[in-house]
């Protein structure tokens, strides 16, 4: 072989080999066009889903949309304040946020500002990562009265949800109800209970701690319609309950009936949980437990195999005086088990009731295919059904489900799923698009002014200022209004 030979023999394997690199590092064989991605929802699924993208591949370029003026969605907004461990993902959000491949625009609200579809127009792929921010109805008469409220509104209203500032619950009344096991039951449970003094060193909002200060409530039911060892939450929540300060476990012996000899045969992560509530149940405490619930003055307890049939009204007609619940009984057995109502009823006397039966996603554009009775948009590994280019991930995704780390996996694979259709040619990626660009000309049309990251870290510094002045973490703004006027000051 002669050296010219030699040189266009290296040269063509050298070729040969960078297209196979660059093919498996993503890079698209079929444009040169850098891959312009929009994501609407600053929550987990929407981080994470623009985390996974520009992790994966070194031209792509995301920018994120949010209807308020504050990022981070349900970590802000729902993750219990006493719990600022779980909060900690948003070091991670953060970091993403300022890649240099990446945009925050808050206060843009998709489908009221701008529609799916013009945002298609601008972006290559648009991911639609806004969660549930709706509620499931528990379908029974009396659920409109005073002193009833969903667990999302409530969660919101002591976590300084704008649109849940003004909820003002009664908390004047001695016993309170809530409808449902799982961990947001076992959160607002907790926080109904829990001593103000731990309270107050949270970033809870000022207006529910100052109303749970006052509070007269002593006692909590946490009500679900299948037993002992079909309950909703996790260990870890639990635990938490057993030794929360000032307050004891009151169970009822007969909901756990059978359960001790079914143990041996469950999953273990289901045994712990079941063995946990077995001791709290029936188990003789020690002498140190013995003396810690004799002078807690504040009690709670889960109820077994109920179902609410109807919320009874006051005396005057608007407000809350007893929830009537029928007794269930299981079909089946495990996880699959099936709560059937039985002609056997109780009314429990309680002047606030709680549902926690479910968030549930909404449709905020018409363009947008959606299955109202599962409430999600119906897809396969992300890609939104009859919509090329459109995708979604999170709760929208796959319904109200999991944990953050659970949202983190779901997310992560519609990356993959968006990532693939690129690699294929299934993604049109023929011309390039003008992403934000476009988008702010719109938008500044329409008098509709985009938050920046830079602008979030002014109300987030403001806030951290507000807190230390009182000993709080971060004493949160509570309207879009101060919001805005932090965010542009």
């Amino acid at each position: 072989m002669s050296g010219f030979q030699k040189l266009f023999s290296d040269v063509a394997l050298w070729t040969w080999r960078r297209s196979r690199w660059i093919h498996r590092r993503g890079v698209a064989a079929f444009s040169s066009c850098k891959p312009k991605v929009c994501v609407v929802g600053s929550g987990p699924a929407g981080f994470y889903t623009a985390q996974h993208l520009m992790k994966a591949r070194r031209d792509v370029e995301v920018d994120i949309y949010e209807r308020l003026p504050v990022p981070f969605g349900l970590v802000r907004f729902g993750v219990a304040p006493d719990h600022p461990e779980v909060k900690n993902v948003i070091n991670t959000f953060t970091q993403t946020a300022k890649h240099a491949r990446c945009s925050f625009y808050g206060n843009v609200n998709v489908g009221k500002d701008v529609s799916v579809q013009e945002l298609q127009q601008a972006y290559h792929a648009v991911i639609l990562s806004y969660g549930a921010e709706g509620n499931r109805r528990l379908g029974i008469p009396g659920e409109d009265l005073a002193d009833v409220y969903s667990a999302k509104d409530f969660v919101g209203w002591y976590n300084g949800l704008p649109s849940c500032r003004e909820l003002s619950p009664d908390l004047s009344c001695e016993t309170a109800v809530i409808l449902g096991q799982g961990n947001v039951a076992l959160d607002v449970a907790r926080i109904l209970l829990s001593p103000t003094d731990i309270l107050k060193k949270t970033d809870i909002a000022q207006p529910a701690l100052e109303a749970l200060m006052e509070s007269k409530i002593r006692r909590v039911l946490i009500v679900g319609r299948r037993g002992p060892m079909q309950v909703a939450c996790t260990i870890k929540e639990l635990r938490e309950m057993v030794k929360l300060p000032g307050a004891r476990a009151e169970m009822l012996p007969s909901d756990f009936e059978g359960v001790p000899e079914a143990l041996p045969g469950l999953p273990r992560p289901r045994k712990r949980l079941t063995e946990l509530l077995l001791k709290a149940a029936l188990e003789l405490p020690t002498k140190e437990e013995q003396e810690r619930r004799s002078k807690a003055s504040r009690s709670w307890g889960l109820r077994f195999f109920r179902s609410p049939v109807l919320v009874l009204p006051n005396s005057d007609g608007t407000g809350t005086a007893a929830v009537r619940l029928a007794v269930n009984k299981l079909e089946g057995s495990g996880e699959a088990a099936r709560a059937v109502l039985t002609d056997e009823v109780e009314d429990v006397t309680c002047g606030l009731v709680i549902s926690s039966v479910g968030y549930k996603s909404v449709l905020i554009d018409p363009s947008v295919p959606f299955d109202s009775g599962k409430a999600i948009v119906p897809n396969k590994l992300g890609r939104v059904q009859q919509a090329p280019g459109l995708y979604c991930s999170g709760w929208l995704k796959t319904g109200p489900t999991g944990v953050i780390a659970t949202t983190m996996n779901n997310s992560f694979d519609t990356a993959r799923s968006l990532l693939e259709d690129v690699d294929s040619g299934k993604l049109d990626m023929s011309a390039a698009k003008p992403g934000a660009q476009s988008i702010r000309t719109l938008l500044e049309k329409r008098g509709v002014k985009p938050v920046t990251f830079s602008d979030w870290e002014k109300i987030d510094s403001v806030e951290m200022k507000r807190g230390e002045s009182v000993g709080k973490p971060r004493e949160k703004l509570l309207t879009v209004e101060n919001m805005l006027e932090e965010a542009w000051a």
